[in-house]
């Protein structure tokens, strides 16, 4: 028998919204050379790779590595969500056991309340930068302030319609050093605070469909402005999703939906 794989939508109650997931369960340590390969076939924005590592203060500790089609990257919401899921649904874990990962950007966790599963993730918090050489003209706009954290950069817009209509250059965004450029606005919709696109063509993506690990920086930042700790946030994308957050000091819970959408086997 082949290695099984799991396609997961993330941040969704429904098929084919959310942002699509790979997750390959392992039995152990697999060839950094055939994840990427893996990953580069499944031309998702991310592909999950786990296997059981024990720790003494965590037994059912799980390694957990992420990959664009091109890249390994530090920190993945959305691939880390359809990891828990699948852990819990294919029999992996107790349905709402806790699940421990270690992972690039340290011990992640998950946990499952009715139909949300939450992560705690670290904090990413921005502050403002001086002007990034590239950045306003490679996603069409002017005098927008902009922010960065150790990952990504993040630009505050006016508006929600001016986030939704964005039509960023990924060729000139390609050049600009960041994993990613998120944009955002507040949301006047009742039930929404903010609103966010995300574009990461440096690591292969030119736009994430919903981005968990932004939101470890839309957390704190609109926490910030709005005075609150408990937000709702939803990524605008074409496939959109909807990202709760709780920021709690250097950390933030993330939670949301998944849903099982293929499963199939690799020759």
């Amino acid at each position: 028998m082949g290695q099984r794989i799991i396609q997961v939508d993330a941040f969704t109650d429904r098929p084919f919204a959310g942002n699509p997931a790979a997750v390959c369960v392992l039995e152990q340590p697999a060839d950094e050379g055939w994840m990427q390969a893996v990953a580069r076939e499944m031309n998702l924005s991310e592909t999950a790779f786990l296997h059981p590592e024990p720790r003494p203060d965590a037994p059912d500790s799980y390694r957990l590595r992420w990959f664009t089609p091109t890249v390994e990257v530090d920190l993945c919401g959305h691939a880390t969500l359809a990891a828990a899921h699948v852990l819990w649904e294919d029999g992996h874990r107790p349905i709402g056991a806790p699940i421990s990962f270690q992972t690039r950007s340290g011990r992640l966790s998950a946990t499952r309340s009715g139909g949300l599963i939450a992560l705690d993730f670290p904090a990413e918090p921005v502050a403002g930068c001086p002007p990034v050489a590239g950045l306003l003209e490679a996603i069409g706009e002017s005098d927008r302030p902009a922010f960065r954290n150790r990952m990504d950069l993040l630009v505050l817009l006016q508006d929600e319609e001016e986030v939704r209509s964005l039509a960023p250059d990924p060729g000139l965004l390609r050049r600009i050093p960041t994993r990613g450029v998120i944009v955002t606005s507040r949301c006047e919709r009742p039930g929404v605070d903010f609103v966010s696109r995300f574009f990461a063509p440096a690591a292969g993506v030119d736009e994430d469909p919903v981005t968990g690990s932004a939101h470890c920086a839309l957390g704190p930042f609109w926490a910030d402005r709005l005075g609150r700790s408990e937000l709702v946030g939803e990524q605008v994308s074409a496939r959109g999703g909807t990202v709760r957050v709780r920021v709690a000091g250097d950390r933030v819970e993330l939670a949301g939906s998944a849903v099982t959408v293929l499963r199939g086997e690799l020759c």
